[in-house]
């Protein structure tokens, strides 16, 4: 759901019944393209048709973005390479930056803009005869929203890297920072939630960023490190570029890099500016909680043990200084902002296909498995996971993400997801050329060509659901 703080400008470039505003229509290009670019009740937006439309619309649902770190143009997809091959074969792309460029936790701007955007282009241009709502990130929950709540105008939803519990999401960053303050950093004056300001906020950021940073450092600040990103399932892969880590060090130090940066930087007290103020309140909670249980339920409940005991520490001793702390309430009416912007039902009657990275830490995929639990309990779509054995954050291909737009059209237009075995997959995403096969690494900005990673994989239980 969120961009790591690290991410050059040129980065996030890359991955990226309403009034109307600017212009309605900006020309043809050489191509045959047509661009439309304006604004709808202050929400820029940018429409690309191709030279010979097939019918179909894909409305992308853009991630979190932060304010120092926006794209030039508005987004259709992740990679301007998908943008350009799906308009060469026939398929029109929209989009709408959400009100305010879609900074922050714009999950309900972005559902009254990106309808806005629908609107108008049936309006404007045409009736599609199937919309694809396509996802990314934060844009996944929006995505899926979207196709939950008005059910005749979605044929499918492709949920990329997507969380779609997101209240969950901050109440898992909520258990890791609490485990980071309560045991390396228990003197300093940090406050969790409700920051007064934003420079007391960044002041105590950087506390909790610093103390990750030292811990990495001795065998007893690597344990408890590891027990703050076991308490959300935060996985011990980092680098889209480099293989998984195997060594106990090394697995901690790219799970605390997660800790650090899209927990700390990302969801700490700075983020939490921006939710509270859209929420009315604090919307995250760990009364009641209890983390040796929670740890026990923990996919890396293991790593934890070897941790503690090759620092000789006592785990227990630890579980129940976090036991002792004094918890956090949330307010009730924040509460119910987040659950009616960010949490999917597992409602909609379409068919869905989700892509994710095994070792993705911005996003854990054990939401994943918690969304298809919900669709199960619902008995209404059909849904499919798509997993790649890789770390980082969106850390897919053009030519992987295509793949999966194309296999969810597959089936919206025969009702079958055809070969979906990763050998199948890979060289479907072999087959494209060498521009389609890079990956961005939101954690540093590089840019660098990668294999076909497709994999069979079974995500953990998600430990904090808010249903």
């Amino acid at each position: 759901m969120r961009f790591v703080i690290r991410l050059s400008a040129a980065a996030v470039a890359l991955c990226l019944a309403a009034v109307l505003t600017g212009p309605a229509y900006a020309g043809d290009r050489q191509d045959g393209r047509r661009t439309h670019e304006g604004s709808i009740d202050g929400a820029p937006y940018r429409i690309e048709m191709p030279r010979h439309w097939n019918g179909t619309l894909v409305l992308f649902s853009h991630g979190y973005y932060l304010k120092d770190f926006l794209p030039a143009e508005v987004a259709l997809a992740a990679y301007p390479s998908t943008e350009s091959w799906l308009l060469q074969h026939g398929y029109a792309l929209a989009a709408s930056e959400y009100k305010g460029r879609g900074v922050g936790y714009a999950v309900e701007d972005a559902m009254t803009d990106q309808l806005a955007l629908l609107n108008h282009f049936r309006a404007e241009i045409g009736t599609p005869r199937r919309t694809i709502s396509h996802g990314m990130s934060q844009g996944a929950v929006i995505a899926a929203q979207l196709a939950e709540r008005h059910p005749g105008r979605f044929a499918g939803t492709a949920g990329m890297c997507g969380e779609v519990d997101t209240p969950g999401s901050w109440n898992s960053a909520l258990d890791i920072q609490f485990v980071v303050k309560t045991l390396l950093a228990p003197g300093a004056d940090i406050d969790l939630v409700r920051p007064a300001d934003a420079a007391t906020a960044a002041a105590h950021t950087e506390a909790l960023a610093s103390a990750v940073r030292e811990a990495r450092g001795t065998k007893e600040g690597r344990a408890r490190l590891a027990l703050a990103g076991a308490v959300a399932n935060i996985p011990t892969w980092y680098s889209p570029f480099e293989p998984e880590p195997t060594q106990l060090t090394e697995r901690i130090a790219a799970q605390s890099a997660w800790v650090e940066y899209a927990y700390g930087y990302g969801l700490g007290p700075t983020g939490r500016l921006d939710l509270e103020a859209r929420a009315g309140g604090n919307p995250s909670w760990n009364t009641g909680v209890d983390y040796e249980r929670q740890l026990a339920r923990s996919a890396l409940r293991d790593l934890v043990r070897e941790a503690y005991a090759a620092a000789d520490l006592d785990l227990g001793a630890d579980l129940d200084t976090l036991a002792g702390a004094e918890r956090i309430g949330a307010d009730p009416a924040a509460v119910a902002y987040t659950k009616r912007h960010g949490l999917v039902d597992g409602t909609a009657r379409t068919p869905t296909l989700t892509l994710h990275t095994t070792g993705d830490g911005g996003a854990p995929n054990d939401q994943v498995r918690w969304w298809a639990e919900q669709v199960e309990r619902h008995g209404t779509g059909d849904f499919r996971q798509l997993y790649l054995a890789r770390g980082g954050h969106c850390s897919y291909s053009s030519a992987e993400e295509i793949v999966a737009l194309l296999t969810l059209d597959r089936n919206i237009a025969t009702g079958q997801w055809g070969n979906l075995g990763p050998s199948a997959l890979d060289a479907r995403v072999r087959a494209f050329g060498p521009e389609y096969q890079t990956v961005l690494d939101f954690g540093t900005g590089d840019v660098r060509p990668v294999t076909p990673a497709f994999t069979g994989y079974v995500p953990p239980a998600f430990l904090r659901p808010t249903r």
